[in-house]
Formats: C-alpha cells, structure tokens, sequence
C-alpha cells in the first residue's frame, strides 16, 4: 500500500527504493549546460595586437608597419616633422601670402598634425584596449562566481538529498513497524 506523500508513480511493485526515487528527482531538477563559448574563452583571450600574418613576407610587412607606427606616432616624431617642415618656411615667406599658405597647409599642418593625431589615436586606442580587457576579466570573474553559485548549489543538493534519504529511511522504518504491530 502506498501512502498519501509517495508518487504515484511509486508502488511496491517499483524495483527502486523510495531514496532512489526520490533521488531521481533531485537529480532532475537542474541539468547545467555550458554556454558554448567557455570552452573557447581560454584560447581566444584579448590582445593587443593581432596581425594575421600567414607566411615570412606578410610577418615581416606586419613588424615592419607596427614599427614604423609606433615611430611616426610619437610627439618627438612631431617635434622632428615641424623642424623639418620650418626649414621651408623662410622660402613659404619670401613667396609671399599665397605660398605662405600653402606651406601651412600643405607641409606644416599635414606633416606635423599626422604624428599628432596618430598620438592622439594611440591614446585613444591604449583606453579602448583597457577597457576591453577589464571587460574580459570581469566576464571572468562573473564566471568564475557563477561556478561557484554552481558548486554551492551542487552542495546543497547533496545534502537535501541525504536529508530525503534519511526521511525515506525512516518512513521505510516507521511504515515496517506500522506493518509489524497491524498483523
């Protein structure tokens, strides 16, 4: 006969014991699936720079530009751009308003704002690059707490279940003295 608080499903004729059964149902409460990307956060963690590069020409061509970058984008490059472009000025001056204009458009301003805007880029660049990385390593951490919640549910489980166990076990107990005291 089975009581009021057992599963239908659960008879005398079920082969599982009411812990096991009671197990079952524990144990399908929750399934966790990965997202997918875990197993790829590893391997694919930020970078700075990423060329690319398949073969010795295109590495080469890749160093030799980040390179020439790096150089051209720095405030000395801009200071050495703007001596260089005032060598000209005495010349821009004697040709009169009309050259003198030139000289500042053409020579001056884009020779000397290129490295300026490529400092300026750079800058703006190194923030960007920071705050990806702290958004990696805060998704990270994130998962890292979720793993945790994980491994703190999964202990729970573990110890409801051994309480069900201990419930099971002793209605077990307690319906065999039933069974003993009505015959």
């Amino acid at each position: 006969m089975t009581s009021s608080t057992e599963s239908p499903k659960a008879s005398a004729t079920d082969d599982a014991s009411p812990a096991h059964h009671n197990h079952r149902v524990i144990s399908t409460i929750f399934e966790h699936i990965p997202h997918p990307h875990i197993k790829l956060r590893k391997k694919n963690a930020p970078k700075a720079i990423d060329s690319g590069a398949k073969g010795p020409i295109d590495r080469f061509n890749t160093f030799l530009g980040v390179k020439i970058t790096e150089g051209v984008g720095t405030m000395w490059c801009a200071y050495i751009f703007a001596a260089l472009a005032l060598v000209s000025l005495p010349d821009a001056y004697k040709g009169g308003t009309a050259t003198l204009i030139q000289w500042i458009a053409q020579t001056f301003i884009q020779l000397v704002l290129l490295s300026i805007i490529m400092v300026g880029q750079k800058i703006a660049g190194e923030a960007t690059d920071k705050r990806a990385i702290d958004t990696y390593n805060d998704a990270e951490a994130l998962l890292h707490e979720a793993i945790q919640i994980q491994k703190h549910l999964a202990a729970q489980d573990a110890f409801l279940q051994r309480l069900i166990d201990e419930l099971c076990e002793r209605k077990a107990a307690a319906d065999g003295e039933q069974s003993g005291k009505s015959s």
